[in-house]
């Protein structure tokens, strides 16, 4: 035993090693991937998946190419989508070999304004990569690549298999990118990790409900306001009707630590057609972070409920009925269900931590996330996942979906070893 454990620490610290010598490389593999825009919307992915195929095959790596057929991409609100999987056999089946896959995603939110540097410049400065998606999550396109060739290198397993999935839909909600690949049975690993930060392992996420309301009144000219209804009058109180709802929500507390309660957030609001005119239409958008003790089906009838209301009272209030009375129509976008633990998912949790405390000085926990990701769909399936990866304690040092997105680059370094060492674990 003892010297089983030696041999295994022999492996560990040649691991290290490995990605140490390769870091240059690891760095400019990232830079390579932030380099190409992902911006979704408008969301022309394929490009970024035929670079990196283009990129790890140098690596000795084929990249299954999934083209999602354009029709469908078009009318989920994207431009093109290219998956890809990149399988990596150690054993053959039936020899008690997990199948272990890593998914990360290209695309990404646009920049926005405010940066000091180039968004798709990938410089580095202070032992910092910049860079939109330099943080969430190409940094892992490069951590899972490169802990796998590691673990090829060094390890050299002869059971099981690992699967790279490069993904391109986790802004609209992953149904597009890990939800076409499982849907279409082009895969069905045992076990999985996600893109992640090096700090925590994530065990599970809140859901999301987004929503689109359009509140439909009557156009009129300002100079006689009474020959119309303001639908941005009657938006007015279902704002205060849905803000509201937040009040109520800070005492709905989850139990999973990480997680604390229920939020609404309204994003977008457009409407009008010019200063001189009544307001006729307005619409908004809605997203709903859901905790996982909740349903989510209860959930969607509740906010239905509350539009409702306010836009009735606004009817009673103003006196409106008929025709001059105001609508609404409400339009869901997206139905994420939350992420909950499974079973299986212990000896991912294990590994990571055995691995992180090794490598970081601290155990990372196990805890919940307020974000929603597309894990959830391979969780849904059954299939045993968490979430780690390259990035710093909190979303907020990252700057992800904001401007100066960055990661430190030794987070990107000790993380690789962590997957890479926690690969060794799961394939023996």
């Amino acid at each position: 035993m003892t010297n089983m454990n030696q041999d295994k620490q022999a492996t560990y610290a040649a691991i290290d090693a490995w990605i140490d010598e390769h870091f240059d490389e690891e760095v400019k593999f990232l830079q390579a991937m932030v380099q190409v825009p992902t911006d979704t919307p408008p969301g022309n992915n394929a490009p970024h998946a035929e670079r990196t195929a283009d990129l790890i095959k140098d690596f000795g790596f084929d990249a299954e190419k999934h083209v999602v057929p354009e029709a469908d991409v078009k009318a989920y609100g994207m431009e093109s989508i290219t998956n890809l999987i990149v399988r990596r056999q150690y054993g053959v089946q039936g020899d008690g070999g997990k199948t272990i896959a890593l998914n990360a995603h290209g695309d990404v939110v646009p920049p926005g304004e405010g940066w000091s540097k180039d968004p798709y410049g990938a410089e580095i400065e202070d032992g910092k990569l910049y860079g939109r998606a330099a943080a969430v999550s190409k940094s892992d396109f490069a951590s899972f690549t490169f802990a796998v060739r590691a673990l090829e290198a060094v390890a050299k397993p002869s059971k099981g298999a690992v699967e790279l999935h490069y993904t391109y839909d986790e802004e609209f909600g992953g149904l597009m990118g890990p939800g076409w690949l499982l849907e279409k049975g082009l895969t069905k690993p045992d076990l999985m990790i996600a893109a992640g930060f090096s700090y925590e392992v994530v065990t599970a996420h809140n859901g999301c409900l987004q929503m689109e309301i359009t509140v439909q009144g009557k156009m009129a000219h300002a100079a006689v306001p009474h020959t119309g209804v303001d639908a941005l009058q009657a938006t007015a109180v279902l704002l205060n009707a849905l803000y509201g709802e937040n009040v109520k929500y800070k005492q709905v507390t989850s139990q999973v630590p990480g997680i604390k309660h229920p939020y609404l957030n309204i994003g977008r609001i457009d409407g009008g057609t010019n200063t001189n005119v009544v307001p006729g239409k307005v619409m908004l958008k809605i997203d709903r972070r859901m905790i996982p003790e909740e349903n989510p089906v209860e959930v969607e009838a509740s906010i239905r409920a509350v539009i409702a209301q306010a836009i009735a009272d606004f009817n009673t209030q103003g006196g409106y009925t008929g025709e001059d009375a105001v609508r609404v129509d409400i339009k869901r976008l997206l139905l994420a269900n939350a992420m909950t633990p499974l079973d299986g998912n212990k000896p991912l949790v294990d590994a990571i931590q055995k691995h992180g405390e090794a490598i970081f000085g601290e155990v990372p926990p196990a805890v919940g996330t307020p974000l929603y990701t597309d894990v959830r769909l391979y969780v849904e399936r059954g299939i045993p996942g968490v979430i780690y990866g390259a990035g710093p304690r909190t979303v907020l040092e990252s700057h992800a979906k904001r401007s100066d997105e960055r990661l430190v680059l030794e987070d990107l370094r000790r993380a690789t070893k962590v997957v890479a060492r926690s690969l060794v674990d799961l394939t023996a």
